[in-house]
């Protein structure tokens, strides 16, 4: 059981709808990374925020999900982001985690985004996952589900919340406002992923990729709107520390959840 985790992550721009050009621009990225434990990429990595799914959607045994396998493994570290999934004649904005042993979990996304129709098109999740993943429990949502901070109550006593997003420029201030809330509410470190530059439909993406510890303190230095990886360290003992000493997760409310 390792006691630190190294999180890398990959603030890039996205070609529209296109995965094989999305695969080969990550794969140049993913092997520029030389010391890593965990991967994070954005939501729909593989084509941008799109509604267009027939055109892009892909099954679990496709060439996206071959590809993030056999890069895992190349790596030795795990990969995680999420694409579009076509299952039983639906279709999910999947989030897919992939371990070097070829260990593939799956998340799809409980909150889909109706501003934009996300609704319409991609199948709602109705389960939370919690990883297990070198001695670091891992709790990974996407994009909207960043709105909804019972979705992501620390009930499970995670020590990671991973977000993966396409999040506007627009709307940027609300995203830096909200990661930094669910690090401090959940006494757990916040990792958060976003894509830069333009889509399809012509909307701005600046990044604000992040890394936040159990007390909301930024922990990168990733800038915005432009292609970046960062490396980021998490330490065991720091949510130890914190935990103990101030205990806010004792006195949290107990409640159940309608899905």
């Amino acid at each position: 059981m390792q006691t630190t985790l190294e999180v890398a992550l990959i603030q890039t721009d996205l070609v529209w709808e296109n995965p094989e050009a999305n695969r080969k621009n990550l794969e140049q990225k993913v092997n520029g990374i030389t010391d890593a434990d965990l991967i994070v990429l954005p939501e729909m990595f593989s084509s941008g925020f799109t509604m267009n799914a027939s055109k892009v959607a892909e099954t679990m045994d496709g060439e996206t999900i071959t590809w993030l396998k056999a890069l895992s493994k190349t790596k030795n570290a795990a990969i995680v982001g999420s694409l579009v999934i076509t299952e039983n004649e639906n279709y999910y904005n999947r989030l897919v985690f992939v371990e070097p042993s070829g260990t593939l979990t799956t998340y799809d996304k409980r909150h889909t985004f109706t501003l934009a129709g996300e609704h319409k098109v991609y199948t709602a999740g109705s389960k939370k996952i919690i990883i297990e993943y070198k001695g670091f429990k891992i709790c990974p949502l996407v994009c909207y589900d960043l709105r909804f901070p019972v979705w992501a109550r620390n009930s499970e006593d995670y020590d990671v919340l991973i977000y993966v997003a396409n999040w506007p420029k627009v709307r940027i201030a609300a995203w830096d406002a909200l990661l930094k809330a669910r690090a401090i509410e959940n006494m757990s470190y916040c990792i958060c992923v976003n894509r830069v530059g333009l889509d399809g439909n012509n909307y701005e993406y600046s990044g604000h990729s992040a890394a936040y510890d159990v007390l909301g303190n930024r922990m990168d230095s990733i800038p915005e709107s432009i292609e970046t990886t960062e490396v980021i360290t998490l330490e065991k003992s720091h949510i130890t520390k914190y935990r103990e000493r101030l205990g806010f997760l004792k006195d949290r409310d107990t409640f159940s959840l309608e899905v």
